[in-house]
């Protein structure tokens, strides 16, 4: 009697979900993951015998996290919805390279981080996890002491050491900018990224400082690394404040580049409220596609977004819910920065390369959870075309729509609650939505949809028939109402049966 009461209220639970929520993608494309960027030193120490020179008080030293430390925290990652990971530079680096960009070794991994065997583990579990794993390839220089500036053979390895200026090449932070338009350098590197790729099994790299190398050096690199490996990824990764032409990158083979200007554009709208979303709107260059673009608010060269929004005295909870609301229902792949779940704060670099914290407040890793799963669930998250439907003063509602599936998105950025009157014109005649964070439901009344919703708050949803009288959940209501109370008369008859023997 109580597998058939469990079953029924199982049932009642599920006929109460829209059924479009429910739709599963086919062939995962790249534009449908979510990237957990994180720097490997300041995450997780794993294991304390490679705490070689750690000095967990110091920012600019090594503070123990490794391989191994990743590994333990898979699931934590992989609970949160993310589907995969990206880490700074693995590779053998100089002292108090903790970051990962003073290569050393190009074949070998950091000893601070652990064993190239551990590594393979570390991508060999997130796969297990249907998770991606991505790793920083620093092309454009190498460490201020590596074997070949010293060597006379490897001379022309580099460009000359001077400061760059508008159509020379030079030496940025003190060091060696290697010279990709020799065939030596071009080779070396190229058969460096392919063997990581047989070696390990990883899905895609991201290339720091991807506007200081040349494009047809890209051009080069990106045909080699896809024979080597089906759907590899390549995402650039400009210096930060870097403008760059997207679409002539995408041409050469770099399938997505973090998006610097919009990046300063979305920490502007959501640092603070009634902010207008006008100047957030994508580019109508065919050229690009922006379901592809790397779109983030905050990364390992930039001021935590957590910053801005102290700055302007405003609450990091809400703001950040609001944010990643848009960032996970926008084209484009979101990058989250560790940290960002429990609203790091951090200055100019080093600063905001603290390390993670993993004892706090679950508020915020909640939300990312159910963002998430939404994301996961509907493909027009993902994959829909956009359409902008609301916009102003910091409430705006847009429409993505794919294959039969429509999601409405509805995020309120004001200080007061907004109500937005949308049209079937502007949706479909005799339908609904339902909410699916909070639950709303919006049916059609004269031809008008009407949103509520309250400060701070958003709403993602789908556009569904009209549900009417819900008999199915009705009859599941009651069935289980009579079994619940046949089950009682049955206790209460067998109590009195005891009585009397």
């Amino acid at each position: 009697m109580k597998k058939i009461t469990f079953l029924l209220l199982t049932f009642l639970l599920c006929s109460s979900f829209p059924a479009h929520a429910e739709i599963k993608k086919e062939n995962r494309l790249w534009q449908d993951e979510s990237i957990y960027s994180l720097m490997v030193d300041r995450f997780n120490d794993g294991d304390i015998k490679n705490d070689f020179n750690v000095d967990a008080k110091n920012p600019l030293a090594y503070n123990g996290g490794d391989f191994q430390g990743v590994i333990d925290k898979l699931d934590y990652i992989h609970d949160m919805g993310f589907t995969a990971i990206r880490l700074t530079s693995i590779f053998d680096n100089t002292t108090n390279g903790y970051h990962g960009y003073w290569v050393k070794d190009f074949y070998k991994t950091d000893e601070h981080f652990g064993a190239i065997k551990t590594f393979k583990e570390l991508v060999k579990e997130a796969h297990k996890r249907k998770m991606k794993v991505i790793i920083d390839f620093v092309a454009n220089n190498t460490a201020a002491n590596h074997p070949w500036v010293s060597d006379p053979a490897k001379k022309d390895w580099y460009h000359p050491n001077q400061e760059m200026a508008d159509g020379t090449n030079g030496w940025i932070d003190g060091l060696p900018d290697l010279n990709q338009d020799n065939p030596e350098v071009q080779k070396y590197l190229i058969d460096a990224a392919k063997w990581w790729i047989s070696k390990t099994d990883i899905d895609g790299y991201s290339l720091p400082e991807v506007n200081q190398v040349p494009l047809s050096f890209w051009t080069d690199f990106s045909k080699a690394v896809k024979k080597q490996k089906k759907d590899f990824f390549l995402m650039g990764v400009p210096q930060n404040n870097a403008q760059i032409n997207a679409a002539k990158y995408q041409k050469a083979g770099i399938d997505s580049v973090f998006d610097n200007a919009q990046s300063k554009k979305l920490r502007q709208a959501f640092a603070t409220t009634n902010q207008s979303f006008s100047d957030l709107n994508f580019s109508s260059n065919q050229d690009i596609k922006p379901e592809l673009m790397a779109n983030f608010f905050d990364n390992e060269n930039t001021e935590r977004f957590t910053a801005d929004i102290v700055e302007k005295r405003q609450f990091p909870g809400s703001r950040w819910k609001t944010a990643l609301t848009y960032l996970y229902t926008t084209p484009g792949i979101p990058i989250y920065y560790y940290g960002t779940e429990i609203a790091l704060n951090g200055g100019k670099t080093p600063d905001n390369r603290r390390q993670m914290n993993f004892r706090t407040e679950k508020d915020l890793i909640d939300y990312t959870t159910k963002i998430s799963e939404l994301r996961n669930k509907l493909p027009s998250l993902t994959r829909g075309s956009m359409k902008m439907l609301y916009d102003r003063g910091g409430m705006v509602v847009y429409k993505r729509v794919y294959k039969g599936e429509t999601s409405i998105v509805a995020i309120n950025n004001s200080t007061k609650s907004q109500k937005v009157i949308l049209t079937d014109k502007q949706l479909a005649a005799d339908k609904e939505l339902r909410g699916l964070l909070a639950g709303d439901i919006v049916r059609n009344h004269n031809h008008d949809y009407i949103l509520i919703v309250d400060r701070d708050n958003s709403e993602i949803y789908v556009l569904t028939e009209k549900s009417g009288i819900n008999f199915t959940f009705i009859a599941a209501l009651v069935g289980v109402g009579v079994l619940s109370l046949i089950f009682l008369l049955l206790v209460i008859k067998r109590g009195r049966k005891v009585k009397v023997e």
